[in-house]
């Protein structure tokens, strides 16, 4: 009996550590900015857009949320309420409709739905509104497995050529990757266009990507607020190499990024050098060279 009850007290102890170490734990994470941001990345002032893409997202869950426990409680109510008790005979009394029930429950997932559409295509409309007078326009190229980015600048023309990953199925290193500049409180309209398959414009922080599609140019407006560098990536399953095609945003203040523009090479990069629809022998041979021909070299 004593053994039992020495078994029983280190039981109980391990529950009691285990207890608090779990909310040691909680407590702990929560202090990170990571987690104080819902492991969102960005802030909400990282762009223009950010602070209502992110109120849009939280409150969608804490709205799914809501309506999860009611649903669950509803469920364990009636699986309390109507269980079958020790003295029940037979089948319960079965109903075979009930209009008033069977209305609500057809009205309120579709007023749910278009409550959760109208929220959804406001913020949409809002985020996709095109900037007319932007002083900035960024033509970006993605390409297996790389990326190619024009500047138009009051005028001014620049681009930046990266060349193919280290196809050696490993993280790139962060400082050799292309970079892409932005200045801080300016708008940029983004081109987005694919020079072979279809890839996808992502920076995390920005809340934000688009897909890049062959022979189609989709569009992309902000407005970078908060200096510092951020994580760019493809986002669309391109091919062997799609986990090696990354690159680097670097918001700084305006002069430098005039600064970075005067160190690139001058023009522009076109179609010219998309994959031959044909798939003329010839013209893909000339097309893999002219692409791992170093470009606007030393702006990584």
């Amino acid at each position: 009996m004593r053994a039992h009850n020495d078994a029983g007290r280190r039981t109980r102890r391990r529950l009691k550590s285990g207890a608090v170490g779990a909310a040691a734990l909680v407590v702990l994470t929560g202090c990170s900015a990571e987690v104080q941001q819902g492991w969102m990345p960005g802030t909400r002032e990282t762009t223009n857009h950010n602070a209502e893409l992110i109120d849009l997202w939280v409150n969608s869950w804490i709205a799914a949320l809501v309506i999860g426990l009611l649903a669950w409680g509803a469920m364990i109510w009636c699986m309390i309420a109507y269980r079958r008790r020790k003295n029940d005979q037979g089948f319960p009394k079965q109903t075979a409709y009930n209009v008033p029930i069977e209305t609500m429950f057809t009205l309120i997932p579709v007023l749910l739905v278009f409550t959760l559409w109208g929220f959804s295509d406001r913020v949409q409309a809002s985020v996709d509104e095109p900037i007319d007078d932007s002083p900035l326009t960024v033509t970006v190229y993605g390409k297996q497995w790389s990326w190619d980015f024009n500047y138009e600048y009051e005028g001014q023309q620049a681009h930046y050529s990266g060349v193919q990953a280290q196809l050696n199925g490993e993280e790139g290193v962060r400082d050799t990757l292309p970079t892409l500049y932005l200045p801080k409180d300016v708008p940029v309209h983004f081109e987005l266009k694919s020079r072979d398959v279809a890839h996808s414009f992502w920076i995390p922080q920005f809340l934000q990507k688009r897909d890049m599609i062959p022979g189609k140019t989709n569009h992309l407006y902000l407005t970078p607020q908060e200096l510092g560098r951020f994580d760019g990536k493809c986002a669309e399953l391109c091919g062997e190499f799609h986990s090696e095609m990354m690159f680097n945003v670097e918001v700084v203040d305006e002069a430098e990024f005039t600064q970075k523009l005067d160190e690139m090479e001058p023009g522009l990069v076109g179609d010219e050098y998309n994959r031959n629809p044909n798939n003329n022998p010839d013209g893909a041979r000339e097309m893999e060279v002219d692409l791992q021909t170093p470009r606007g070299g030393g702006n990584h």
